[in-house]
Parts: structure tokens; C-alpha cells; sequence
């Protein structure tokens, strides 16, 4: 399997990215730059976090106009599996593959420690390693990391269990305790902990590995299947 993880201005997390899938996975994976990827050649889509263009603007906003979206989108589509993590997730709700939107933390400081999360859905290409209800510890590391949509969007997320992890204890404030979800389709997911900083024990837990292996053996299911 072939990754890519999408590297834009100002991306600080794409060497974790990195490792957790040339070192946790053994599994092909490049940086790419993002004016220069041609992404059609890769089987899945990661995007870091950081602080793509400074957080100018807004969280993800500037990197959303950028012209490799237009290669995203397409591979969504596609049924390609597109993980967002952090600023990732921001700039995949900027850019309308998921719905909701970004606030700043609820004490309006930046948090950054081990938290406890739920696994809501096991059922998905991300989180079939899980058991449903699980808990687990995944790293957060964010300013802008309170998860907002209205009470309308909020019952379409429950009602087609697209609410993948959930805090337990809600440390930004986000709407329904959520810390990831997926598309309708279920082959984006936007989470704001990093998986990719818990895959080792030499980093405090291995919790976040199960996910990328989860994509993993999706994609051998299914490559196997159309083989």
C-alpha cells in the first residue's frame, strides 16, 4: 500500500506522520509537496497537523483554496481513505468534505497532553482494530480544536454513525463531546488527537497504531476482493 501525506506551508506534524507508516506499518509512503503531488498514484491520503500558512485567516482556510484540493476531493470520490489529523481536520472542514467548523478551545488556551477517548464506531476503514466503547489514549496538541456544528448537523452525524471517537472528558468544548468523524461515504476522517504520536511504546502507547493498521488491512481486503 502506498501512502501519501500532503505537506503545506507551515505543516509540523508530517514527519510523525511519516514514521508511523514507513516504521509502524513497514509500508510504502512519501512527503509530498503540495504544489507538486500528483496524488493519483497513491491508495490513501494523509494529512498532517500543524499550522498550515500560520493559521492566517483562519485554521486551514488559506491551504482549502490551494489547487491539490481539487486532487483530494477526487480521490474521495474514489473511496480512497483520506485521514485529516489536527490541522488536517480543519482544512478538511474548510474545504466541505466533512461538515461543521473549527473554534478556539473553550478556555482559550492551548492544550497539549494525553486524553482519554471512546471508540463510537468500530465498524469503519479507520477503526476496525477497535472494540466498540473502547477506551484509549491518543495525544492532543491544539488551539483551535473546539468541533462545532448546529443541533441539525449534530443528529445527521448520530443517526448515520459517522461520530467515530468522542471525548471523555471534554477538554475544548467541542459540540457532543466528538473528536472525529467521518463522511457519509466513511473514507474521510477528520480527528483533532494524533493517532500518529501514539503508535510505539516508546512514545507512552501504541492506541494509535491500530488505526493505521485498520486502513491497512481495509485496503488489503479490499485489493484482495478486485484483485
Amino acid at each position: 500500500m502506498k501512502f501519501a501525506v500532503v505537506v503545506f506551508p507551515g505543516s509540523n506534524c508530517d514527519r510523525d506522520m511519516y514514521h508511523a507508516v514507513k516504521d509502524g506499518l513497514n509500508e510504502e509512503v512519501d512527503m509530498v509537496w503540495y504544489q507538486e503531488a500528483d496524488l493519483s498514484q497513491y491508495d490513501a491520503i494523509l494529512l498532517p497537523g500543524g499550522f498550515s500558512y500560520g493559521d492566517y485567516l483562519r485554521s486551514g482556510a488559506i491551504a482549502s483554496t490551494s489547487d491539490i484540493v481539487a486532487q483530494i476531493k477526487e480521490a474521495a470520490e474514489a473511496g480512497k481513505p483520506i485521514l485529516g489529523v489536527c490541522n488536517g481536520f480543519q482544512i478538511l472542514l474548510e474545504t466541505g468534505l466533512l461538515p461543521g467548523a473549527m473554534l478556539p478551545n473553550r478556555d482559550l488556551k492551548f492544550i497539549c497532553h494525553h486524553e482519554e477517548l471512546q471508540v463510537e464506531n468500530n465498524e469503519t476503514m479507520f477503526t476496525s482494530k477497535y472494540q466498540e466503547g473502547e477506551k484509549i489514549q491518543i495525544p492532543i496538541a491544539h488551539g483551535d480544536g473546539n468541533y462545532y456544528c448546529d443541533k441539525s448537523i449534530l443528529g445527521e452525524l448520530k443517526q448515520n454513525d459517522q461520530i467515530v471517537f468522542t471525548y471523555t472528558n471534554n477538554p475544548n468544548g467541542s459540540t457532543g463531546d466528538i473528536a472525529g468523524i467521518v463522511n457519509e461515504q466513511g473514507n474521510v476522517l477528520g480527528m483533532m488527537p494524533h493517532p500518529e504520536r501514539a503508535v510505539e511504546s516508546l512514545l507512552g502507547n501504541e492506541d494509535g497504531l491500530r488505526l493505521f493498521q485498520s486502513i491497512l488491512t481495509y485496503w488489503r481486503n479490499n485489493h484482495a476482493i478486485h484483485a
